[in-house]
């Protein structure tokens, strides 16, 4: 029987819910879905650049608890409040992956939690040669 590893560090917000910051299953690791929240709980000031930012410094934090980074991701999941900020969006998301290109869906949606404006999920493979 395979156990599920939680991943959890306090260089991204804790989890405002019952759930994980990630999980690991195998060399499959699955992030929760991170919103622009600071150490402190927070949403950050400013717009949809500041909060996607903020998004992937929490990423990459959970990412590197688990031994990861960007460049190990093979499936991302964006949602965004409003698609006509899917240019800026994609940019800034764009400087984080650089060459790596991992599949993607990306959706508007509604209403995020806290009223945000972009969320993002991922799927990384660890420990692949």
């Amino acid at each position: 029987m395979t156990k599920l590893t939680t991943i959890a560090t306090n260089q991204a917000p804790a989890a405002i819910g019952p759930y994980a910051q990630a999980v690991r299953f195998h060399n499959l690791l699955f992030t929760s879905g991170q919103i622009p929240l600071g150490l402190d709980g927070q949403v950050v000031s400013g717009g949809v650049e500041e909060q996607t930012h903020q998004v992937f410094r929490n990423l990459r934090a959970v990412l590197a608890e688990a031994g990861a980074d960007f460049s190990d991701v093979i499936k991302a999941t964006v949602f965004i409040k409003d698609m006509d900020q899917f240019g800026k969006i994609n940019e800034i998301y764009a400087s984080y992956f650089g060459d790596h290109k991992p599949a993607r869906s990306t959706v508007e949606v509604a209403r995020l939690p806290k009223d945000v404006l972009v969320e993002i999920e991922l799927i990384a493979a660890l420990n692949v040669e």
